[in-house]
């Protein structure tokens, strides 16, 4: 095992204890704040048609990200293959999935179900879901343009949660595009290596004579 894999249990013993503190929080706080996230959650497959929808230009910006690594967006990239890629290279595609649907259900039960919901009925729909993704970008710590492409991402599923009234459509989005995203970079190849080279049969080498023998 790699020195930076963690054993796949420990990724997701963390994914519960994270993600699902998350869900915990968003409940107390949706209590204290009396903006409880499952009252705005409704199980249509309308909607989660719509949240797989929403998932696509999210995808889209993640590809261009990778194709073309322009300034800072380049240590993004960095990062997710020399970091993200080995952290979870002990993943099935199942535990994938498990991580992706907790840190679709925390994430948005507390940003968008919880914080943004009550910074809208103090300060108005356009503060609500500004300042819901400014906090969103700041627990993305991963580089400084990370943060700022968080938030930008959380701007996109705040203003797609006001416009479908159900969170479980940004909940289907985050999950799907988390999963997608770490499906991608797990089965990657590494710029380092040449995937051509892959795809080349091996030759066998010539055996060279010893000396005294005709050449």
């Amino acid at each position: 095992m790699r020195d930076t894999e963690i054993p796949r249990w420990q990724l997701l013993l963390l994914g519960f204890l994270c993600e699902g503190g998350l869900a915990l929080l968003a409940w107390g706080l949706g209590w204290l704040t009396n903006h409880l996230p499952w009252e705005t959650l409704h199980w249509q497959p309308r909607d989660a048609f719509l949240g797989v929808a929403a998932s696509l230009p999210m995808l889209l910006v993640f590809l261009l990200m990778l194709r073309w690594p322009i300034g800072p967006l380049a240590r993004i990239k960095q990062f997710s293959e020399e970091v993200i890629r080995p952290l979870f290279a002990s993943c099935t595609i199942l535990d994938l999935a498990v991580i992706s649907v907790l840190a679709g259900v925390g994430e948005e039960m507390l940003f968008r179900g919880v914080l943004q919901a009550a910074f809208t009925q103090w300060w108005g729909p356009w503060i609500g879901i500004i300042a819901a993704s400014v906090l969103f970008g700041a627990v993305h710590p991963i580089t400084p343009a990370y943060v700022v492409l968080a938030a930008g991402l959380g701007v996109y599923l705040g203003y797609v949660w006001v416009a479908s009234g159900n969170l479980l459509v940004v909940i289907v989005a985050h999950a799907l595009y988390d999963f997608l995203a770490l499906i991608f970079l797990m089965r990657g190849t590494s710029p380092a290596s040449n995937p051509d080279e892959d795809l080349l049969p091996v030759q066998p080498q010539a055996r060279q004579p010893e000396d005294g023998q005709d050449r």
